[in-house]
């Protein structure tokens, strides 16, 4: 009976103990936890996201580029629009009636009770004559938002535009959601995250018509919005207005860069727009403007746009060839036409005349020697064994492969490779004379502007670069991103002599600066579709130098005619912020190569 007993009052002290627990946990989410009953009144709460406001974008002097304007959304809960007039609705928000009717259906497949956007982004003239009439319209309310504005008509491609997220953004991001805008190319795309800053939220309580009573406790579960970062831009805002207006009316680009820091003083792509096009309701209707016209104003010529280099690889041949000893700094050539045509000029040259009078026999016996090293009694191997040591130099001179820029859609180029020509004539089955174009930046290779300027920094700094950059990073050690030839820095010297002599006395007397030793190569790009093209690189000045150039100007013909003098003006302007050559300037704002086929010299 003892035991009974014993048992029975366990039970009775474990039920105790059960209606104890279960009587603490009540009063705990009663009294003094609230997230229950939060969760419970989550229905008649509404949240409204407070949008940051987007970082701004500098330019290296601190100049604006892109700043912030306010624009507004109109939202509808289409639960609550009541009859009004809308006439007077459509003419203050600028739609029709046809549309108002398609908004509104729009909305009530969307949700009933829950806002939705029914007209974006407003402007303030706009938000403040509907405000006065707000009244009227049950309904509506407005959500601030706010637009970019670009002070200058220059840099569309490189800053960007931002447009509204899809529907596959939102399932890989949870940060965004439906509205909410991103950046779509350019520094707004490749800075998004740091630009874009953090959302916040107000909390509300509504009534069951889902009208705004109050904010809900006092704003105690608010919270603010955090701005974006703003950001120091590389980029010579100067620099670029006068790039754009040098190429208006021709295909091409521009590209400088500073050669000690990487910085990317200009990058212009030609055709352009105004980057305002591609802001607020008329930004859809452009965008679509844009993408059919012909000149493909979108595309981004200074990194996307792919041709060969022309002559100016002849100084990256005599460079590897000098390195290798293939050749010394005294070997000469004649100038021998039945090997590949030339223009008339002295001969026989040694390496400084080669570069300076750019002859094109010359480096056809170049190249033969760099890809023909007599390592090997077979021909065959002995060119594969050659071309092996000839491309690994190339890809130290950054071609063929992308340079890493810190903004998107950058090109790589083509450098040829043995096993492409293994898959095209047979492994061992090609020597020099099937790949002698190379030897003169023709055949196979393909380079974009941003790679060529970048060879200009390489010549500028006698030997390395810095990869190419647009936003200046603090935190980051530019020693990180230095990247070296495995050529002596002699031969940089002797090179660069050269190209002071083509500048000087050679194709690109039209780049000659007063007070100025500019350092330059002339190239012309063979065109199968058209004109060549005018190609030229530079960097000034020959000591110390503080700015690398390259200029592409398609279908123009002889690179000193049209590249040379458009690369001057920039190292003018960069150097001196001052251009005192109007006859040169008049002349290249004068040229159209898309109107009008100009080839006066």
């Amino acid at each position: 009976m003892q035991d009974l007993s014993s048992r029975k009052e366990i039970v009775i002290l474990v039920f105790i103990t059960v209606a104890i627990i279960f009587l603490i946990r009540l009063f705990y989410i009663q009294v003094i936890d609230d997230s229950y009953k939060l969760s419970a009144e989550n229905n008649v709460m509404r949240y409204v996201t407070e949008y940051p406001a987007r970082g701004l974008i500098y330019d290296r002097t601190g100049k604006v580029m892109v700043y912030n304007q306010p624009a507004y959304d109109l939202m509808v809960i289409p639960r609550h629009v009541k009859k009004l007039d809308t006439i007077d609705f459509c003419n203050l928000i600028d739609i029709t009636k046809a549309e108002f009717i398609e908004k509104l259906i729009a909305a009530k497949k969307y949700s009933y009770y829950k806002p939705s956007i029914f007209q974006e982004q407003l402007n303030s003239e706009t938000y403040a004559a509907l405000q006065e009439k707000m009244y009227k319209f049950d309904g509506f309310l407005v959500y601030n938002r706010s637009l970019r504005k670009y002070p200058y008509n220059a840099a569309a491609s490189l800053l960007g535009y931002i447009n509204e997220v899809s529907g596959k953004i939102i399932e890989k991001d949870s940060y965004y959601s439906s509205g909410d805008y991103i950046g779509a190319s350019g520094i707004e795309k490749s800075y998004e995250k740091q630009l874009r800053g953090k959302k916040g939220v107000k909390v509300f309580m509504v009534d069951v018509f889902n009208r705004v009573k109050s904010s809900f406790r006092d704003g105690i579960y608010d919270t603010l919005p955090e701005s974006g970062t703003n950001l120091n831009s590389t980029i010579d805002i100067e620099l670029q207005q006068l790039g754009e207006k040098l190429m208006q009316n021709k295909k091409g680009s521009l590209v400088a860069i500073e050669p000690s820091t990487g910085e990317i003083l200009a990058m212009v792509t030609s055709p352009s727009y105004d980057p305002n096009l591609l802001v607020g309701r008329v930004r859809s209707e452009n965008y679509v403007k844009l993408q059919k016209d012909t000149l493909v104003p979108l595309f981004n010529r200074a990194l996307m746009a792919q041709y060969p280099p022309g002559s100016i690889f002849k100084i990256v041949q005599a460079l590897i060839a000098m390195q290798e000893k293939a050749i010394t700094p005294q070997t000469m050539f004649t100038c021998n036409k039945r090997l590949i045509n030339c223009h008339n000029h002295p001969f026989p040259l040694d390496v400084f005349g080669s570069i300076q009078h750019s002859c094109n026999p010359y480096y056809y016996m170049v190249f033969k020697r760099i890809l023909n090293p007599g390592k090997s009694p077979n021909v065959f191997i002995d060119t594969e064994m050659g071309f092996a040591t000839w491309r690994e130099h190339i890809g130290n001179f950054g071609l063929g492969e992308r340079l890493g820029v810190d903004i998107l859609s950058e090109k790589g180029g083509n450098i040829p490779t043995i096993e492409y020509y293994d898959k095209i004539y047979g492994r061992r089955h090609w020597k020099f004379e099937t790949v002698y174009s190379l030897g003169i930046g023709q055949g196979e290779i393909l380079v974009v502007p941003l790679q060529m300027a970048n060879l200009a920094a390489i010549f500028a700094n006698r030997g390395y670069y810095i990869t190419p950059h647009i936003i200046r990073n603090k935190n980051k050690s530019e020693g990180d991103n230095i990247h070296y030839t495995k050529i002596e820095k002699k031969y940089f010297d002797l090179v660069a002599d050269a190209m002071a002599k083509v500048v000087e006395n050679g194709t690109a007397r039209r780049a000659q600066i007063d007070s100025i030793t500019v350092c330059g190569k002339t190239g012309t790009a063979e065109n199968p579709h058209g004109e060549d093209h005018s190609v030229f690189i530079a960097f000034a000045p020959r000591y110390n130098p503080k700015i690398a150039v390259s200029v592409y100007v398609e279908n123009s013909g002889f690179g000193g005619t049209w590249a040379a003098p458009i690369a001057s003006l920039i190292i003018e302007k960069y150097l001196t912020r001052e251009l005192k050559n109007q006859r040169k300037l008049d002349r290249i704002l004068e040229a159209d190569f898309i109107h009008n086929a100009i080839r006066t010299n």
